[in-house]
């Protein structure tokens, strides 16, 4: 039993990543199903083998990139250990995972909350990722935590954006400050951090627009926001979330480099990581970006933005190998 796996040796742990374990079923069944038939029918570890590993990694999504890494590692390892079965290489594959991941860092994907007041979580993402959405199911876990949240409207590009964070807003019981389409969106911002210091609010969500057509106008919109919030809160950290749809891909790889460059990321929010077949994108913006995955949609329901552990997301993935 390899390191990893050995956490999972319990029915208690194992009862806990059941619900990664249903979300990442089409990531398993379409793009790792595989891979256990390909380390048990090999008859040696060659290069034909790990060719096919290659291929199986890249469908998942892990990415060409962070493959070459990840494959180049698991070679060092094979070598190092003598190893000659290919189905050793099981436990070591999900292994080398965690340790992909985790880079010999501790990661916490607690949100940063501000002891002595308002609690700024900034959210950035282009248009369509379920980023408003988020934000909405976000208020929910934070309230359900014991915690007051208001909502700001600071995605004023488009009407439709700031209606649907009204819904939200109704929906989780959170009061929503808004401006007409096209006001500037740092003046919402800052009468969103007035209006949620003055009630003495714990968190206050801000929703930001996403148009990536114009990096320039992106930066310089953002810069402002950010500005007004150092301003309004100063000598306090924040968190800047980017929102990325798991079924996008490489796509979203792409979005996660882009924002990067325009904003200080501090976290990202994975949607809709039950629906894709893709599901190895996780390491993939790890390894590429570097910034940690904070949370991961894994259902429809108000209650299935979850807080990301890679351990569980892990098991997700490789859960037929536990069986």
């Amino acid at each position: 039993m390899g390191l990893f796996q050995s956490l999972f040796s319990s029915k208690e742990k194992k009862l806990k990543a059941e619900k990664y374990k249903i979300g990442m079923a089409r990531t398993r069944k379409e793009s790792l199903s595989s891979l256990k038939d390909v380390l048990f029918k090999s008859k040696k570890i060659d290069e034909a083998l790990f060719d096919k590993l290659e291929e199986i990694f890249i469908m998942a999504d892990i990415g060409i990139s962070t493959t070459i890494t990840f494959i180049s590692s698991l070679k060092e390892e094979v070598k190092k250990q003598k190893i000659e079965d290919p189905k050793a290489l099981e436990n070591m594959i999900v292994d080398k995972m965690f340790e992909l991941y985790l880079k010999g860092e501790f990661i916490s994907t607690n949100i940063r909350y501000n002891a002595n007041g308002l609690t700024v979580i900034l959210f950035v993402g282009v248009n369509g990722t379920g980023k408003t959405t988020s934000i909405g199911k976000l208020a929910y876990k934070i309230k359900q935590e014991g915690k007051t949240v208001m909502l700001a409207a600071a995605d004023t590009f488009r009407a439709g954006a700031i209606d649907q964070l009204k819904v939200w807003g109704a929906r989780v019981e959170s009061e929503v400050i808004t401006k007409a389409a096209g006001s500037d969106p740092s003046s919402v911002v800052f009468d969103a951090i007035r209006e949620a210091k003055k009630n003495q609010i714990d968190v206050l969500l801000i929703d930001t627009a996403g148009r990536l057509q114009n990096k320039v106008n992106l930066m310089k919109e953002l810069d402002k926001v950010n500005r007004t919030i150092q301003r309004e809160i100063p000598d306090t950290l924040y968190e800047t979330y980017l929102v990325i749809d798991a079924t996008t891909g490489q796509n979203g790889l792409s979005q996660a480099k882009i924002f990067s460059e325009v904003t200080k990321v501090t976290g990202i929010v994975l949607t809709k990581l039950d629906g894709t077949a893709k599901g190895g994108i996780v390491l993939a913006i790890r390894n590429e970006i570097g910034t940690p995955i904070s949370f991961v949609g894994l259902g429809e329901k108000v209650t299935d933005l979850e807080y990301f552990d890679v351990e569980d997301y892990i098991y997700g993935l490789f859960a037929d190998f536990f069986e």
